[in-house]
């Protein structure tokens, strides 16, 4: 083992001493020494143990690692705090700038365990409730995680949609507008994407001599009709060579079972090519049946009738549900919260601000809750017709019950119930957890069901039929988190809430005005499943969702 192989063991064992909390002084020395180690003219492999004792900053302790090191090529106490730390933690040290101390406080005290959760808490302002990480701190976290994750290849779509339109443009200026469409996961509207694929009216030859540029893309795979690169940022650039656009544009814009089925109906009718649409869309027509929206080409049961209702759209939302503002850990007051809500055009804001148990959100006490909705009042005096209703995103404690006492919970207009902590279940706990709460009679609308976040953590494992039948029965509404790293509930699962008669809410979580934009994902996804404006709670104007919450209070 080479000095720097060595040193790099003995620094990892000083972090993960930090991050666990051990004894500063003993992290210290290691630390020193791994330092020591790697500027040494000489190998210590080979060397006499008398020698290293001669050696600042290597005692008896430090030599005895070197031994083992030397011996097994392990070091007993490293692996065993390995062991002990979560992954997603020890990544957090290629975090730059976030070092062992912070990782300690990230992980003991605020309970985040991934890369992708400590992203999601920096977008919640989650990290300025704990010493020694201010807005600039926060906002260089958030930073240096953006430049860490865009080089794992994974990618929301919310990301790759902001690089789609370099990329497009690209593509048609080099081989014209009219012979280049956008296809594969992105056009289906998928929430997560490993490459993004484009249809060219090209040969391969021809393809790859317009990236024979002074600095071409890597070429990482090649089939018989397509190219793969990867562009410097980490993603895959997928292009597919075609002689007949619209048909390899409906393939790979489809699932192999979606596409086998559509062509394997009788063809009726001339293929006409509409004066507006997509090149694919004639051999829907030509077959006499509707269009199906690319998000809808998953399987053959989705060319079924009952899957050829008009995909619900962002105009279709007619007020916010679920949003934060500064009282807990939103970046916004409440009337500026409105005020953005207001220029779109909606009708009302459902304020749901985290509660107690949320101490890391700084979750309201129930004198708190009392002066916000004094603070509601006096602004709907001011903003009528406008309406902010009195909400609260509740956290579901573990024993399944609400947070606040039944007076308190008997305040608000909407309780969103949530899980926040002790994620960590097994499906039957999970599912009895998450029953509690539905089965609770303030409970309104279920937040975010599984907890997951996209690319970042499992969600907890639930029964969703049995939580989906459960809502129906207590009336419950269930969330589609639209927030692009939730997404939660699975668009898989909303055409059974839909058969079961719930209501799902499109709900952006925003925790700044920015956020309100998060809508477009929820519909994104919901455009996926059968989801209409009156199965969408948010699509309900005010008048209608006044009135749900009154047949709700009559059950």
């Amino acid at each position: 083992m080479e000095n720097v192989q060595l040193a790099e063991q003995l620094e990892l064992y000083a972090k993960l001493l930090d991050i666990h909390g051990a004894n500063p002084f003993k992290s210290k020395s290691y630390a020193a020494a791994a330092l020591t180690i790697e500027k040494l003219p000489f190998l210590l492999v080979g060397s006499p143990k008398e020698k290293w004792m001669t050696i600042r900053g290597i005692g008896n302790s430090v030599a005895g690692a070197i031994t083992e090191l030397l011996e097994t090529k392990q070091l007993g106490p490293l692996e065993e705090l390995l062991r002990n730390t979560p992954v997603g933690v020890a990544e957090m040290l290629q975090i730059k700038g976030v070092g062992p101390k912070k990782i300690h406080t990230i992980w003991k005290e605020m309970g985040i365990e991934s890369i992708g959760e400590l992203l999601y808490a920096c977008q919640e302002n989650r990290l300025l409730h704990f010493k020694g990480f201010g807005e600039k701190t926060q906002q260089a976290i958030e930073k240096a995680i953006h430049f860490l994750l865009q080089h794992k290849g994974h990618f929301l779509y919310a990301e790759i949609e902001a690089l789609l339109p370099t990329i497009d443009s690209f593509l048609q200026l080099q081989f014209g507008k009219e012979q280049v469409a956008v296809t594969g996961s992105f056009r289906r509207q998928l929430p997560t994407l490993d490459e993004l694929a484009f249809v060219i009216v090209a040969s391969k030859e021809t393809i790859k001599e317009k990236f024979l540029t002074a600095q071409p893309p890597e070429l990482v795979d090649e089939t018989d009709q397509s190219l793969c690169y990867k562009l410097k940022n980490g993603l895959a650039i997928r292009l597919f060579a075609s002689t007949d656009l619209p048909l390899d544009l409906l393939k790979t814009s489809s699932t192999p079972d979606f596409h086998e089925c559509l062509l394997s109906i009788p063809e009726l009718g001339d293929m006409i090519t509409p004066a507006h649409g997509a090149p694919d869309d004639p051999f829907f027509l030509k077959r006499k049946i509707p269009v199906s929206h690319p998000a809808r080409r998953e399987s053959k049961i989705q060319l079924e009738e009952a899957y050829r209702s008009t995909p619900l759209q962002e105009n279709d939302i007619k007020g916010l549900i679920h949003c934060h503002s500064n009282w807990s850990d939103g970046a916004n007051t409440i009337e500026e919260m409105a005020h953005s809500c207001m220029e779109k055009g909606w009708e009302y804001m459902v304020l749901s601000d985290h509660s107690a148990s949320a101490f890391y959100a700084n979750g309201l006490k129930a004198d708190r809750v009392l002066a916000q909705h004094q603070q509601i009042d006096a602004l709907n005096n001011k903003l009528a017709p406008f309406r902010i209703f009195k909400s609260i995103e509740s956290d579901i404690l573990t024993d399944g019950s609400l947070d606040y006492e039944p007076e308190v919970l008997a305040r608000f207009d909407i309780v969103i119930a949530s899980i926040h902590s002790n994620l960590r279940m097994a499906e039957e706990v999970a599912t009895k957890r998450l029953l509690s709460a539905i089965e609770n009679p303030f409970t309104s609308i279920l937040g975010h069901p599984t907890g997951r976040l996209l690319l970042s953590r499992e969600g907890y494992p639930i029964d969703h039929k049995k939580i989906i039948d459960t809502c129906a029965l207590y009336r419950v509404a269930i969330e589609i988190n639209a927030h692009p790293r939730r997404l939660d509930l699975d668009w898989q699962w909303i055409d059974y809430a839909i058969d079961r008669g719930v209501l799902i809410s499109i709900n952006p979580d925003a925790h700044a005005r920015s956020g309100l934009t998060d809508v477009k994902y929820g519909v994104l996804v919901a455009q996926k499943t059968r989801l209409t404006p009156a199965e969408n709670l948010s699509s309900f104007t005010r008048n209608q969702l006044e009135q749900w919450l009154v047949e709700r209070k009559r059950i």
